[in-house]
């Protein structure tokens, strides 16, 4: 019976990581689709504790900061990227733990974290105009910077993506709270071959398994074969939900920037009433729905999330988004 617990423990954490968004290493696999490209290593964080984020740079235009969900990279926008780069100016950054970003052995793996380190890159290239385009976890972080786009960053933030996004207390599955367990958290994702906690992650991230590929199990997989990713994985999965969450979460009414709420029709991970409390709580927003899609859209349907982001961008109605998506309204 323990055998059967961990070895689902560490079947639903990587899931966690994978289904929340796409896992690490995707800038090896997916981010030469995007060529030419810039960007490179930017050193943040404090003079004692610098930590390299990893970042691509491409296209010209008004810039778009895609942000990543948990357990995930640049590897997630691999679909999408290319066409955006047409017309603006894509930064596709891997967060810290995750990617080609250091992984330190440290706890300062928090939405709060991750978005401090982000405002400080906005800093550094001295971007004005930003769309945040954030997914999943990165949805979280990406309403983090929004909260500071009449302080720190006024001016510098024009308008907000959320893609299935984390934002209010849902229930916590069970393996979140497993990954708080000193020693069954380490044993749970080390049981399981990683390839196998992979497939299972993207079939249940996934609304259609046709979908998946060798090449996308591989790039889920291969960060949980590090004791680096295991670390960054582990303990931001242990901080996913912030103690002052309904603290943060009253605040999104004060968010004035034109934001898309876009959402799948089939999400498991992260239920679509949190969409719809998002849209009903942003004074300036819009719910758009992603058919036939699990949890990641810009992976599952690259064609709708386009459409839908472009009509965004753009400045267009909803009625010019056609078949491609419907407006939910409750």
């Amino acid at each position: 019976m323990f055998r059967k617990l961990v070895a689902a423990t560490a079947t639903i954490a990587v899931w966690a990581a994978a289904a929340c968004s796409m896992t690490g290493c995707g800038t090896v696999y997916g981010m030469a689709e995007a060529s030419p490209q810039a960007g490179g290593y930017a050193r943040l964080g404090p003079p004692d504790a610098p930590v390299r984020l990893f970042y691509s740079d491409t296209g010209k235009g008004s810039p778009l900061l895609l942000i990543h969900g948990f357990g995930s990279s640049t590897y997630t926008w691999k679909n999408i990227l290319p066409e955006l780069s047409r017309d603006h100016r894509v930064i596709a950054v891997d967060m810290k733990g995750f990617g080609q970003s250091d992984k330190p052995y440290d706890e300062h793996y928090s939405a709060m974290d991750q978005a401090e380190l982000l405002a400080e890159l906005i800093e550094r290239e001295n971007l004005h105009d930003i769309t945040l385009v954030g997914h999943s976890f990165g949805g979280g972080v990406a309403l983090a910077l929004a909260l500071q786009a009449d302080g720190r960053l006024k001016g510098r933030i024009s308008k907000l993506v959320l893609i299935d996004t984390v934002a209010y207390p849902q229930k916590v599955p069970v393996f979140f709270k497993l990954l708080a367990v000193p020693g069954l958290s380490h044993l749970s994702v080390r049981m399981v071959p990683a390839s196998l906690q992979a497939s299972v992650a993207l079939k249940l991230a996934y609304y259609d398994e046709t979908k998946i590929t060798e090449e996308t199990v591989e790039a889920y997989s291969a960060p949980l074969k590090t004791a680096a990713g295991k670390h960054a994985i582990i303990h931001s999965a242990r901080q996913i939900v912030p103690p002052d969450l309904d603290e943060i979460s009253a605040r999104y009414a004060t968010i004035q920037l034109p934001t898309l709420i876009m959402w799948c029709d089939h999400d498991k991970i992260v239920p679509m009433d949190i969409g719809l409390k998002l849209r009903r709580n942003i004074p300036n927003s819009d719910f758009q729905l992603v058919k036939a899609c699990g949890h990641i859209p810009q992976e599952e349907q690259p064609e709708q999330t386009l459409q839908i982001l472009d009509n965004f961008l753009n400045g267009r109605n909803q009625a010019a988004l056609g078949q491609a998506s419907t407006t939910v309204h409750r």
